[in-house]
């Protein structure tokens, strides 16, 4: 799995004109799910987002996680993330998950989330989604989870 991070001062999605996810301070993540990932790397990457030391400590530096923090966590599949990009000028898909695939994995990111920490928001699996965001910093990061 892959997700790009980035550290918000606020965050929303809207599909249709109607807002379906909506974080103040803390972390959007685009996440792809590529083949072969599976509960193992579900784990690691929300491991990974909610413990990812990207929040000023009280000396400034990035020393806090999201779960320290308390902040919003939103969640938003991204499968362009996983796209080949190697050769010509048309990126190639192969190397992301099928959509059952990448929305049984995403699901199982979002309710394992849930279980662990709030707020956490979502958008919406499939659907042609606009996705607003101060980032704060600027600050972002690329996880991956084998």
């Amino acid at each position: 799995m892959i997700a790009l991070i980035q550290r918000v001062s606020a965050a929303h999605v809207e599909v249709a004109g109607e807002t379906v996810g909506r974080i103040d301070a803390g972390l959007l993540a685009l996440v792809a799910v590529q083949p072969g990932d599976g509960d193992a790397q579900t784990q690691r990457l929300l491991e990974r987002l909610l413990g990812y030391r990207i929040f000023a400590d009280a000396e400034g530096r990035m020393n806090r996680s999201l779960m320290q923090t308390g902040g919003g966590l939103l969640l938003v599949s991204q499968f362009t993330l996983a796209a080949d990009t190697h050769q010509g000028m048309r990126p190639g898909f192969s190397t992301a998950a099928t959509p059952a695939e990448g929305e049984r994995w995403f699901t199982r990111l979002v309710e394992l989330a849930k279980s662990r920490h709030s707020p956490v928001e979502i958008g919406r699996f499939g659907a042609h989604m606009m996705v607003s965001l101060v980032n704060d910093g600027p600050v972002t990061f690329w996880l991956e989870a084998r």
